[in-house]
């Protein structure tokens, strides 16, 4: 008997290969899958320009960042933007100026996959075998109701959908973090204690599924040798002067020399 919903989870054309260089740019999720990678090893951006949470302010990200990321993760928050009145100009920050300074619009379906696209067609120009992975936020925004944050979430969906079924090449996948918290851990002990952010074991969980379906073997090969290295530099010892514990030490750190050997790119 099922007592909970899985959500099917279709594998990419792609595999995000060991230690491969990544960008993440989009809500504070972003920060959440971003530092998975970063504490697995994988040479990681996140954010350069700060938290980004509609697909305007996305683009903006990617046209000044300079790198040469192989994978980037777009993770969409919302579709609400705010235009500076005097100007026009859509901020990706209002820096604590004055409310009355900006004028609040909703991007349509179109006007969203209008950014996303050409997001993607910077990093195309500069790259053009990158990959691009698109994921709604599951983050619920309380300001804007929880009807109208729904709404939101649904625009994001039809555009990255939209994105996604325009991508010819097979460069460009989507993957439902928003799904996953919504319909498979659809229980308030995956959330934090805001009740609108999931939880780390939430997080941990969407990591998971995107290690399963993402990753190549190469990949979780990698992982699998990292993994007891992490565990045993991450060990407190009662007492680090002991012999005992020098030694363990010294053989914990002879495989990481090796670890580094075998994958160049890897980051820790």
């Amino acid at each position: 008997m099922e007592f909970r919903t899985i959500v099917d989870i279709p594998k990419p054309a792609f595999e995000i290969q060991p230690c491969e260089e990544v960008l993440f740019v989009g809500s504070c999720f972003a920060d959440e899958i971003g530092q998975r990678f970063r504490d697995n090893g994988f040479p990681v951006t996140i954010n350069p320009f700060g938290v980004m949470y509609n697909p305007a302010s996305i683009l903006h990200t990617i046209e000044k960042y300079e790198g040469n990321p192989h994978i980037v993760f777009l993770t969409l928050g919302t579709n609400h933007i705010y235009r500076l009145k005097e100007t026009g100009e859509i901020v990706d920050n209002c820096e604590k100026r004055p409310q009355n300074l900006f004028q609040e619009e909703l991007l349509s379906v179109d006007e969203c996959v209008t950014y996303l696209q050409k997001a993607m067609d910077v990093l195309r120009q500069r790259n053009p075998e990158v990959k691009v992975v698109l994921t709604v936020s599951p983050i619920r925004y309380r300001k804007y109701g929880y009807h109208g944050s729904q709404l939101s979430k649904a625009t994001l969906l039809l555009a990255a959908n939209t994105v996604v079924s325009n991508s010819v090449d097979d460069t460009c996948a989507y993957f439902p973090s928003y799904e996953i918290l919504m319909d498979e851990l659809r229980d308030y002990r995956f959330y934090a204690s805001d009740m609108l952010h999931p939880s780390a074991q939430a997080v941990d969980y969407i990591w998971e599924q995107l290690v399963e379906t993402c990753f190549s073997a190469e990949a979780k090969a990698f992982l699998d040798e990292w993994k007891p290295l992490r565990q045993a530099l991450a060990h407190k010892p009662f007492h680090p002067e002991s012999p005992e514990y020098q030694a363990f030490m010294d053989k914990t750190m002879l495989k990481l020399s090796e670890l580094r050997k075998k994958y160049s790119n890897f980051a820790l």
